[in-house]
Formats: structure tokens, sequence, C-alpha cells
């Protein structure tokens, strides 16, 4: 009855102990315990697993710089949702039954970051706001705002991050919320695009990362950062530093890869161990999967060696060996560009676009102006293509039906490839370095004569048919779009009695026509045969001519081609309606470089063509603006000027709507002018852009182009202070400049006037031979400004706002209002009125002027 009695009464105080109101060290070590291993740790189990699966989930792009953290996607966040609720439910368990735990503030950054995840962006913020303002442990705290900014970063709320990274900046961390703090400020920084600033956090961290935080990958992100930003010698040590810390294979792979790419080649011994490093590289079998991409690689790597033949064979093996549509699309596009920029061959250019267009997805950075390109040269092959087949119908129309079909045999017996005897041979395997591949001086291929014994040559065949055909399946008459068959049944002779069905044989007989009757019933049909069908294929050369001049002219830049284009047709066709046009046109390309010949041109327009409009803008530079065409003519380059704009050819949009300003200043001029200033925006620093679109607001004062211009110039400001909170205000140490004496004072006091008549008293009175001038200037919706002006230098400065501090209870105007005061530079004045930073400039002039001297 005893122990009864006592095993009741103990489990009695145990069970009291364990309450969750008791404060014993029993039941703190209890509630600690049981929230720890239970609510929290499951809590934060399924957290865990969800990042892992949204990590696996995500495709690392790495043309690009890889992500630090998978993007939240809120198709994925509805299949986790479970474990979502699941980590809430078990977080708030350990919150509800155990209150009196060290484990209630973690618990509550548990439920946050399950709100997260879950894009529940709101109850996330006000969570990781609720643990920052009651939590009393300190490194909680800071957990919880580290939070708060990936969800403001995430959310795209960057003010409100950069708000809860500076408050962080100031704030002691333990070294895990350090570590995450400058990560998360590294994640937030890549959302904006500033690489300077994401790759100086990242490197903050490496110290304090652990071997959980995927150290290679994180070195492997600061290689690419490095190498985005040219700085190739730090890229190279980064690259090797992954590969020591035994990434997963794929990241192990790249970091060699691009190891070659900044690789610093100053010795020719470099130079072949770059390549060495390649061919290793594609020799190794892990790497079948990545050989499309070594290939690109070893193209740029070529590229940038000025090898042009040899980058040219990679990113045609680049095509060959692989089916990322990704490295095919970005393979195509140097292929293009190579035969656009440099080599000049637009017709080869045209059939890389087209294959780049299609391969790329549209997210592609340049995709628009790719594509923008790919139109410009699909017109030019369209164009080129109507001159060679009209040329050819205009010939062959001339030939009696013998001759005609000699010739279609001819040609179509040339097209055909050698055939190659079935031999069973042992394939070559020969390296790159060892491809024989020459470019010629009109930027085709020099092939040996054996087609299959040069890769290169193979490469590029599988890498235009791809382009034309797509993936075929191997099959005999691939390329047969109908296929006539006819199925005869045969019954057998000697049929059972028992049997039910007779047994067919299908036979297949495909019928073969002749190719050389094919093509020759074809071209008959569009043979110019009658007075009108030549005609009309004269016109259409006619055409041709005049849209490749204008290709040539306004897109291509090809100056010495236009003239060539224009040129052929006044000589084929001299009597063509553009005559009038392409004179003045050949006018203007020639007015500069041959004056001569453009003058010839230009009287030849005045005399035969007098009442063109041509003619008379040659006689009378003001005659469009005076006959009203003028505005009509500028809307149309306008057009065309904001095309190129946003397709990025900023090039082409500048030398546009310079054309259409030197037309005439006309009522439509502002509209060129804007388009002009925002060209700048792209292409100048936004000082400059700011400085044009003030000017232009002054001179259109009160139009609504000047409105819009000064709503854009609010932006651009606003966002140029954004961009220098982000980074810090950096004020300019250099202090032997002239200087301004400022006074602060609130706007809603009114004080100014005052303030300008006390300070111009004391001036007076203590400085009446510095000739100096007091003004007064708006800082921002609280705060006024009293300037004086002209103080030369550091001492004179110094000396001014000595004296002021001294006699400033003097100054009995202003003893009933708040005010502030310092003295700057002009250079800091700039940027402290650009910034409105008070703060800031009060500690900079602390630390300057009152501690110590210049």
């Amino acid at each position: 009855m005893k122990k009864a009695v006592f095993y009741i009464g103990f489990w009695s105080l145990l069970v009291a102990g364990c309450s969750p109101q008791s404060t014993t060290v029993t039941s703190k070590a209890f509630h600690n315990t049981t929230a720890h291993f239970n609510g929290y740790w499951y809590a934060k189990e399924e957290i865990t697993k969800i990042e892992k699966d949204n990590l696996k989930a995500h495709t690392d792009d790495y043309n690009e710089i890889l992500l630090l953290y998978p993007p939240l996607d809120s198709t994925r966040a509805k299949g986790y949702d479970k474990e979502i609720q699941e980590a809430i439910k078990m977080a708030s368990l350990a919150i509800q039954r155990h209150p009196n735990s060290n484990w209630v503030d973690d618990s509550y950054i548990m439920v946050g970051r399950a709100r997260l995840l879950s894009l529940d962006w709101g109850n996330a913020i006000q969570t990781f706001k609720y643990v920052n303002t009651k939590s009393k442990n300190p490194d909680a705290r800071h957990e919880a705002i580290i939070q708060l900014a990936r969800t403001f970063t995430e959310h795209n709320e960057f003010n409100n991050a950069v708000a809860a990274f500076d408050f962080l900046e100031k704030e002691k961390l333990n070294k895990t919320n350090e570590k995450n703090f400058y990560l998360q400020r590294a994640h937030y920084f890549q959302k904006r695009k500033n690489y300077d600033y994401m790759v100086r956090n990242l490197t903050k961290a490496i110290p304090l990362l652990k071997k959980s935080d995927r150290r290679g990958r994180i070195y492997f992100i600061i290689g690419q950062v490095y190498q985005e930003l040219g700085l190739e010698a730090e890229a190279f040590n980064f690259y090797k530093k992954t590969i020591s810390t035994n990434p997963d294979y794929e990241i192990d792979f790249y970091a060699r890869l691009y190891m070659a790419q900044v690789a610093e080649i100053s010795r020719s011994r470099d130079l072949a161990s770059a390549r060495k490093s390649f061919r290793k590289l594609l020799k190794d079998s892990k790497n079948k999967d990545f050989r499309d991409k070594i290939y690109y690689e070893m193209g740029v790597f070529e590229f940038k060696q000025h090898n042009l033949k040899e980058a040219m064979a990679n990113y045609a093996l680049a095509v060959r060996e692989g089916s990322n549509k990704l490295i095919d699309g970005e393979a195509y596009l140097r292929l293009g560009e190579i035969y656009y920029d440099t080599l000049k061959n637009f017709q080869l250019s045209q059939a890389y676009y087209d294959s780049a267009v299609s391969s790329l997805p549209t997210t592609h950075e340049n995709y628009k102006a790719i594509q923008t390109r790919q139109k410009v040269l699909n017109e030019f092959v369209k164009n080129l293509n109507t001159i060679a087949w009209q040329d050819s119908l205009l010939v062959m129309a001339k030939m009696d039906t013998a001759a005609l079909r000699k010739h279609i045999a001819v040609v179509l017996e040339s097209q055909k490839k050698p055939e190659i005897k079935s031999k069973k041979t042992k394939k070559n395997r020969v390296a790159i370095s060892e491809v024989n591949t020459a470019v010629n001086s009109e930027g085709s291929f020099d092939l040996p004569d054996w087609y299959f014994g040069n890769p290169t040559a193979v490469a590029l065949g599988q890498t235009e048919f791809t382009r034309v055909w797509g993936s075929i399946p191997l099959a005999d008459n691939w390329r047969r779009s109908t296929r006539a068959s006819t199925a005869t049944v045969r019954s057998q002779n000697n049929q059972t009695a028992g049997n039910q069905t007779a047994e067919a044989t299908v036979t297949e007989n495909v019928v073969v026509k002749d190719p050389v009757k094919v093509e020759f019933d074809r071209i008959l049909k569009e043979l110019p045969l009658t007075d009108s069908t030549v005609l009309i294929a004269n016109k259409k050369i006619e055409d041709a001519y005049f849209n490749l001049g204008n290709i040539y002219y306004f897109d291509l830049k090809e100056t010495d081609n236009a003239i060539k284009s224009y040129e052929t047709l006044l000589t084929r066709y001299p009597s063509t309606t553009y005559r009038p046009e392409t004179l003045y046109k050949l006018y203007l390309i020639l007015k500069d470089t041959d004056p001569a010949k453009a003058n010839q041109l230009a009287t030849d327009l005045k005399k035969n063509y007098p009442e063109s409009s041509y003619a008379k803008i040659l006689v009378n530079p003001n005659y469009l603006q005076e006959s009203g065409l003028v505005v009509e003519q500028q809307k149309m380059i306008y057009k065309k000027a904001y095309e190129h704009y946003e397709a990025g050819d900023l090039g082409s949009a500048a030398i546009l709507i310079q054309e259409g300003l030197n037309l005439a200043n006309s009522e439509f001029t502002p509209n060129l002018k804007l388009l002009s200033i925002l060209l700048v925006g792209k292409t100048e620093n936004i000082g400059q852009y700011q400085l044009r679109l003030e000017e232009f607001v002054k001179e259109f004062s009160g139009s609504d182009l000047a409105k819009y211009a000064q709503r854009l110039l609010d932006s651009s400001r606003a966002f140029t202070l954004q961009r220098e909170k982000e980074k810090g205000i950096q004020y300019i140490p250099s202090l032997q400049e002239p200087h301004f004496f400022v006074l602060i004072t609130e706007k809603k006091d009114g004080a100014e006037g005052v303030a300008a008549r006390e300070l111009e008293n004391f001036n007076s009175a203590n400085f009446n031979d510095r000739k100096l001038k007091v003004s007064n200037l708006i800082l921002n919706e609280t705060y006024t400004l009293t300037l004086v002006s002209d103080l030369s230098s550091f001492q004179p400065a110094k000396e001014y706002i000595k004296t002021f501090s001294e006699k400033r209870e003097s100054l009995t105007g202003l003893k009933n209002y708040k005010f502030s005061y310092f003295v700057i530079t002009k250079d800091n004045f700039d940027i402290f009125y650009r910034t409105k930073g008070i703060d800031e400039y009060t500690r900079f002039f602390e630390k300057n002027y009152t501690s110590q001297n210049p």
C-alpha cells in the first residue's frame, strides 16, 4: 500500500513538473528535448526534403551562371503542398505544446520557411517579422531577418530586401547566420544581375562554408562570375578549387572544361596544353553525353585565338555530336555570326541564323535581336534567289525541248554525290587538331576529295541535313512524300478442307518516276514563254535588285554592295520606276567618298526627273518640310528605327534616327529626339541619359512628350538612388576642392527665408572680403537647404564652419528652429543631392572634417 502511494505521488509530481506552464529544471529539460526531437526535427526534415527535391528538379543551364538557389515555382509548390502542411503542423505542435522550450523561435522560423516554399508570401513575411519582434534570442532574430530578406528577394520586393540586409550588416552575427547572410545577399545581387557585388559576397562566405554547403558548386559559380567579369586568372583558380572538393560529376566536368577555356595563353606550349585538356575530356568515356558541349567550347576557344577554320569545324562537330537543342542553337548562332560579321557570306549566314532561331528558346537573352537579323537575312536570300531563278527561267525559255531536257539532266547529274563502294573499313578516329579544313576567300569550305574521309565535311553535311530535314530515322525512300503501292492477294492452289481463310502476301511496288521528266514538267509550268510572262519575270528581277540595294544599305551596312545592286538595277533596267529614288540613294552614298560621281547622279536626277520629290529635295533641302511630306517620311523612318531599337540593333536605329532628323525640323522631330535619348540610355552612362532627358524637358516644356520624358527622368533618378543605396553611398575623400556650407531646416517650418537672411548677415559680419553667395534649395518633401557657396577649398570651409559653430548663438533668427549644418565639396554635394543621404554624409563629415585633417 505504501509503495502504491509512493508511486502515485512520484508520477503526479513528474506529470506536474512536465506541465507546459512549469519552469522547473525537469520541466525545461523535458520540453526542450520533446520540442527539439519531435515537432521541430520532423518539420525541419520535411523542409530539407522539399529543398533537396527542388534542387534535383531544377535543370542547370551551364551556358549561364548557375543559380545559387533553384527558382520557386507555383506548379511545383502544388505538388509538395502535403509536405508543407505536415511541416507547419509539426512545427506548430512544438510551439503550442512546449511554449517554454528553447525551440519556439526555431519552430516559428520553420513555419515561415514552409510558407516561403509554398509561395505564401504574406504569411511568410508576417511569421519572420513576428520572430524578429518577439524573440529574445538575437541569433533567432537574425536568422528570421535573413529569411525575411530571402522572401523579399523572391517576391521582387528589392527595396525591402536591401533594408533588411542593411540592418543585418550592422549587427554582430554568429558564424551560421553570417554565412547565410552573405549567401542570401549574393542571391539578391544575382537576381539584380549585379555580378560584381554578387561575387564579393560569395568570397566573404567562403571561410564560413561547410562540406554540407556544396562548396564545389559555390566555387564553380564564383569561377563563372569571374569569367563573366573578364577576370580569367581568378576564374581558373576557382574552377581548380571546385575540382578539389570532389563535387558532382557534372560540376566536375564543366569545371575542367572551363579551366581549359580560361587558361592563360601566353606561349605556344600553353596553347598546346589547353588543346590537350580538351582532347583528354573528349577521350574520357564518362563524357560521352557531353561531347557536344566540349566541341562547342573548343570552338569558342579557337575563335578567341583567331583560328577561324578550327572554330567553325568545332561548332559543326558540336551540332553533329549531341542532341541538346540549346547547344545546337548556340553553335548555329556562332557559325551564323562568323559568316555574317567576318566572312560577309550572308547566304550561308541566313541558313545558320534560321537554324539558330528554331533551336534556341524564346527566353534566350538576345532572342529578339537574333530573330530580327534572321528576318533581314531571309529577305536578303529571298531576293537573291528570285534574281537567280528568274534569270535561269529567262535563259531556259529560249531553249528547245531537247536542249532543255539535256540541260536538266546535266544539272541533276552534277548534283549527285559520288557513289561510295560498300566496304567495311575501320572508322577513322581523327583528333580535332588533325582535321584539315580550310576556309577560302569566299567563306566556303575547301574539303578533301573523299567526302567521308573528312569528319569536318561529314559534320557540316549532317548539320545541314538536320537543319533542312530535321531528325529522320534511317529508312529507305525517306525523302518521298508519298509512296505508291499496290497489293495483290494470291490464294494458294492447294487449300485443305478445314481452311477458313486464305493466306495472302502483300507486295509493295514502288513507282519510280524519271527525275528528269519530273523536273522538266515542273520547270515548263514556270517558263516565261509569252511577252506578258517575260515582263513579269523581269519585274520580279527589277524589284529584287532594288530590295537588295536597300537591304545592303540600311540593314547590312554594306555600301559597296549596295552601290553594285543599285547600279546593276540601273544598267539592266534603265527605265525602271525606281530610277529617281535609286539615283538619290546613290548620291547620298557617294557624296562624301566620290563627289564628282555624286554630282553626275544629281545632275541626271534633276535633268530627267525634275518633278520627282528627290530632285526637288536636291534643289530645295526644305522641300519636304514645306510640302508637308517630311512628317510622313519621318514617321516611316521612326517606325523602322523603333523596330531596330526593340530588337537590340541600336546601331541601325541610330543611323535611321539621324537620317530622319536630317530631313528637316518638323512637328514630328521631338519623337525622333526622344527615341535618340532612349538609345543614349542603352549605350552611354546613366548621367548622360539623365542630362539629355533634362534638356529635352526644357526644350519641349509643356508638351505630352516632355511630360513623358519627365516621368522617365524621375524613374531613372529613383533607380540611380536605389543602386547607390544598394552599393552604399560612396563619397569622394578628396577635400581640396571648392566647398558649400549647407544648413538644413525642416520644410514645414518655412525657415529657409530666415536662414538666408541670417547667413547673409553672418557673412557680412565675419567674411565680408570673401564675396560669399547665399541661396536656397529644396532637398525633398521634408527638408530645405540654405547654401553658402564659393568657399575655395578645405581650409576656408573649415574656418567658416568653426566660426559659425562658435557664433551660432548670435543668430537670433534661428533660435526657434531646428537645423543641422556641415560643409561639403561640390562633387560630394552632387552625390548628396541625388541620394538625399543625410545620415551617410553626416558620418562622412564627422570622420573627415571633425576628427582629422586631410
